[in-house]
This record gives structure tokens, sequence and C-alpha cells, in this order.
């Protein structure tokens, strides 16, 4: 059974989805302005690690993930750039399938734009207005915070506080500081949409309210964004879906990863202390990047800094290294025919080791670090069990269980490395090495110590390290 901490009750809970077999899934995408820097990257990956996960638990999973095209920091930056919002939103759109690409994101099953959907929010923010919700000013549309009780049921914020915070930037003609718009009115220069208020624009949080239900219907099973998102933006959601739709809360489970941080302060383009994935993608092994952005657990703060990109490099080439291995000794195997040893044994019992293990940590609450640790454990006992293993059924299910379970985080061994070396290539050089080892054992057999040595040395320069044992002799990767 699978468990997840959800932030709207503060507590791990049993996941049970509204309709069995089905699970209904919406992410907050990015606001499409700029581009994304490696903590939004971090958001992009975790949830498509949850939705892997799921569908390899049986669900169907619809999954929506959205993009605002259209906000107040999109207008400033087009206006920066002396272009259309619309072709701002173009170019960092495709920047980010760009991304998702390199990073193994599965395609949602729709990206629906908030632009998209004008007449569905105008209709939210008319029946929020029906309900009393809400009221006009001067073409402008507020919520009335005051006329929900359960505001601030997701951020645990009280009235109290949240009264002194919304007196920083106060708007006189709100009715009390706490309420947020919902529809803004025109302004010169601005994109704008004809509405019962006069010409205007949407709010940020109405856009995924309406996104969420159009898509899923209401009630859904997964909302899912970063932490920063809890309040305003996820607690206005459920504020407007309530108000709206008559249901008190619009989402089953809130979930929410943890900020990314440098040096402990979380990683923000207000604050300048950012790396845009787009720098990180062009110095790092794609994969490797992956790798780091889930080596800790989802909802805890990850530390971003070199060392820790430089180490998941090591441990996705310590990942290929296995795979390789696999396919290297099967290759052999297919060749020459196989038997049965005590390391076949030994492989299998490790195969429904990990796969228990595996899923042991990922049902409780997606612990990735936890599930990396068993994979981990397995790639040991793989090299440490292949060179003597003579069952290829045995040796194609080790490859296939450490294929598909880093499949379910994302990362693919399909390639032996970021450039393309395909698995064939790799199993054709493993084919090399083999022959290589034949020819000098011919050699020592027949005490041609000279030509032995050679090949051994000659292996050495190029990074192949062998070792002469009773059973024969053994090669790894330097």
């Amino acid at each position: 059974m699978i468990k997840v901490y959800n932030t709207l009750t503060r507590s791990k809970e049993e996941f049970e989805p509204l309709e069995p077999s089905h699970v209904r899934m919406y992410v907050c995408g990015p606001t499409v302005y700029d581009y994304p820097h490696i903590g939004n990257a971090r958001s992009f990956v975790v949830f498509d690690m949850i939705r892997r996960y799921l569908e390899y638990s049986g669900y169907r999973v619809t999954y929506i993930t959205n993009f605002t095209d259209v906000d107040d920091k999109m207008i400033t930056r087009a206006n920066e750039a002396g272009i259309t919002v619309q072709e701002l939103a173009a170019r960092f759109i495709a920047e980010y399938y760009r991304i998702a690409k390199e990073l193994n994101i599965k395609p949602a099953t729709v990206n629906p734009r908030a632009t998209e959907h004008i007449d569905d929010i105008i209709e939210m923010v008319e029946l929020i207005i029906k309900n009393g919700r809400g009221y006009v000013v001067d073409g402008d549309v507020y919520f009335d915070v005051s006329e929900h009780p359960n505001y601030g049921i997701l951020s645990r914020i009280s009235p109290d506080d949240l009264s002194a915070g919304a007196r920083v930037d106060v708007d006189e003609r709100k009715t009390d500081p706490r309420d947020f718009a919902l529809w803004k009115a025109e302004k010169p220069g601005e994109p704008s949409w004809e509405s019962p208020w006069g010409r205007g624009r949407p709010g940020w949080h109405a856009e995924c309210s309406v996104m969420g239900a159009y898509y899923l219907g209401l009630p859904f099973d997964i909302h899912g964004g970063g932490q920063d998102l809890i309040f305003p933006h996820h607690e206005n959601e459920i504020a407007q879906s309530s108000a709206a739709y008559n249901i008190e809360t619009p989402v089953k489970y809130w979930l929410h990863n943890g900020f990314l941080t440098i040096e402990s302060d979380k990683m923000s383009k207000s604050e300048g202390n950012f790396f845009t994935a787009r720098e990180v993608l062009d110095h790092f092994d794609h994969q490797a990047v992956r790798l780091f952005l889930i080596s800790g657990h989802y909802r805890q703060p990850l530390d971003y800094n070199t060392q820790a990109l430089e180490q998941a490099t090591q441990s996705v080439e310590r990942i290929r290294n296995a795979a390789d291995t696999l396919r290297g000794r099967i290759s052999i195997l297919e060749k020459r025919g196989s038997g049965k040893t005590e390391a076949d044994d030994k492989l299998s019992e490790a195969i429904d080791a990990v796969r228990a293990g595996f899923e042991r940590e990922m049902n409780d609450d997606f612990n990735s670090p936890g599930a990396l640790a068993e994979i981990f454990a397995f790639i040991r006992a793989i090299n440490t069990h292949t060179k003597d293993a003579e069952k290829t059924a045995v040796l194609r299910k080790a490859l296939a269980t450490l294929s598909e379970l880093l499949g379910v985080l994302g990362i693919d061994v399909s390639k032996s490395s970021e450039s393309g070396e395909s698995a064939d290539e790799s199993v054709r050089f493993e084919g090399v090495i083999e022959l290589l080892l034949e020819i000098r054992e011919s050699a020592r057999k027949n005490k041609d110590w000279a030509t032995s040595d050679r090949i051994r040395d000659r292996l050495k320069e190029l990074g192949v390290i062998v070792a002469d044992t009773k059973d024969g002799p053994t090669w790894k990767l330097e």
C-alpha cells in the first residue's frame, strides 16, 4: 500500500484514489517568462517520478501540467524585450519542452495554457460572485476572504497573520486586506479579453483552479507543486474552487516538494542565487542531473553544488557499467552455451530482494533515496556474481529488472553514455576484451609470457584492469 504525505492533513495517509485504478493528477507548471532554474526542474522531475511509480503500481494516470502564459512578470519581461507576451511565451514553452526531453520527463496528458481557458475562467469568477464570495471594483474582481471561513486550511496560517501580511501592500479598494484578485482590469499595453466587468485578464490563482477542474473534474486525487506554492497559490485555489463549485476541497492529496538550496538558502531568481536548468544541463550528463534531483527525499531541501553533480555522474557511470557487464556476459554465453552455478542462485536472490526493497521504499511516500540505495546494493551483487553466472535467463532477468526499476525513477540505461553509445556497441566492446583475454590465456598456457604481459599492459593503458584468479582472468574498467 502506497502512503503519501498530505500537506492538507500534515500526515502520511494510505493512498486511495477517488476512482479505482485511475489517478487524476495536476501539477503547477512554469510561468513562461524566463529560463527555469534548476530548482524549478526539481519539481518537474519529482512529480514525473511520482507519476511513473503510480503507473508502475498499476494505476492509469491522467497527468496535467500547465503553462501560465499571461501574468505580471510576463508582461514586464515582454516589454523589456520589445516583443509580445505571446512571443515570449512561445520561446520559453519551447525551452521547457527541450529541458523536459533532456531530463527524460514523460509528456503530460495535456499541457494547457491559461490563455486557452479565458472563457472558463470568466465563468468560474461569475459563479464566485453569484455565490456571494466575490465583488467588483473598477473592473477588478476580488475574492472576499472574510466570506470563506476555511481560508488558511492548507497553509495553517492564522487569520491575524494573514491580515498583518496583507497590510504590507494595502489596497484601500479591498473589503479586506487579505482579498486577492480573480480578474484584473485592463491597463494600457497589456493583453486583455472581454468580460462582464470590462476588458481585462485573469488573476494567477484563478487559472489553475479552472484548468484542474476542466481536465480532471472535481474533486481530483493529487495536486502537486513546490512548497512555495502552498501559500498563497494553492490556498487560493482551494478557496476559489470551494466558493465556485460548492465543494469542501477540490483535491484529496496535496503534495509539495522541498526547495533546492545553495549553501542552505532557497534558490530564487529574486535573490539572484540560482543556476538555470539550461546552464546545468549543458555542463553535466543529463541522466546525472536527474539522478541528483531525486537523490534526496522530495519533501526535504536538497543542496545544489558541483560535488553533488560530480558524484551523481559517477553513480550513473556505475549504473551503466553494471548494465554493460550484464549485456557482455549474455553475449558471451549466447555464443558458447551455458550451465548453472551458485552465482546464478545468488543473482536470482538479489533480483527478488531489489524489487521488494525498491517497492518498500517507494511505497513510503516515494522515498527515492531509499529506492536508489536498494538499486546500488543490487549493482554490487551484479558486479560480484555476473562473471561467474552461467544462465542467460537469470542474466536477462537481472538486466530487465535493473532497467525497469531505474526507468521508474526516470533513469535510462539503454545507452552507455550521453554521447549515445548504444548497447550493441557496448556488447562489441565486451566481446573484443574477452577475445584478447582468450588469446592471452593461450599464450600463458604456451609459456609465451612476453605476449601475455604485452596484452595485459596494453589493456591497462586503455583503462582495462586484468586480474588473474584460480578460476581464470577477470577484468574491469579503471
